[in-house]
């Protein structure tokens, strides 16, 4: 319990900064921190809830992580389902308070976004379904690899929330215009039930993208890995 514990709050944590940086204070094209303060946000989230509870329940946050850590041989299959429900409750818990919040300002309109993903008219960029199903399943590939590097046993210790944190600020950078970003299927679910309909529809692919990602990331990993790792 306390490992899944570790995973609610960190969970929550990335979804509160990440999504609420994004709500709050993102002013895009007004002032505001912009795209470059909304992918830091999410990057320095993971980073510091990391530090926090990663001695705790290795800091997955993402169902995706967790899957991918497990085809990857680092995470037992009968914990993963627990560290699944136990992050999607915990983003959906920061998508209620954050709900909340934005709500005490007047003319708000969780319909017209709340930092949902999306594809076609939904896209932040007017980008496509095969755009943002190809976008998501790389970025989130890429990240897995990155994971798995940064806490291999030959890595430097400590610093594997500092390449994680990062990697996931570039991978916001590179996407926010093309999806609103994802590479997380409880931050998507966190948000999308609040912001309506549309973003409901749509989050299919925020499921299947970065857990597909994952599983590729995390087998390329094993082609190049030694069995040190």
């Amino acid at each position: 319990m306390k490992t899944l514990g570790a995973e609610f709050f960190g969970t929550f944590w990335l979804v509160l900064g990440g999504c609420g940086s994004a709500v709050l204070a993102a002013g895009v094209p007004q002032l505001g921190i912009g795209y470059l303060g909304v992918a830091l946000a999410f990057g320095l989230s993971v980073l510091t809830m990391a530090y926090a509870v990663g001695p705790i329940s290795g800091a997955h946050f993402n169902p995706a992580v967790s899957l991918g850590l497990w085809l990857g041989g680092r995470f037992p299959g009968n914990r993963l389902l627990p560290y699944i429900v136990a992050q999607v409750l915990g983003g959906l818990a920061a998508g209620a308070v954050l709900f909340l919040i934005a709500s005490g300002k007047a003319g708000f309109d969780a319909s017209a976004g709340f930092a949902a993903n999306g594809y076609g008219e939904h896209s932040p960029g007017g980008y496509s379904m095969l755009a943002a199903l190809l976008c998501e399943v790389v970025l989130t590939a890429m990240f897995l690899l990155v994971i798995l590097g940064a806490t291999s046993k030959r890595a430097a210790p400590g610093f594997a929330p500092i390449a994680i944190g990062l990697t996931l600020t570039l991978i916001h950078l590179i996407s926010i215009p093309v999806t609103n970003t994802s590479v997380n299927p409880a931050r998507s679910t966190a948000v999308a039930f609040f912001a309506g309909e549309w973003a409901v529809s749509q989050l299919w692919l925020f499921w299947v993208a970065p857990l597909l990602g994952a599983s590729l990331g995390a087998l390329a990993y094993r082609l190049i890995a030694t069995g040190r790792d």
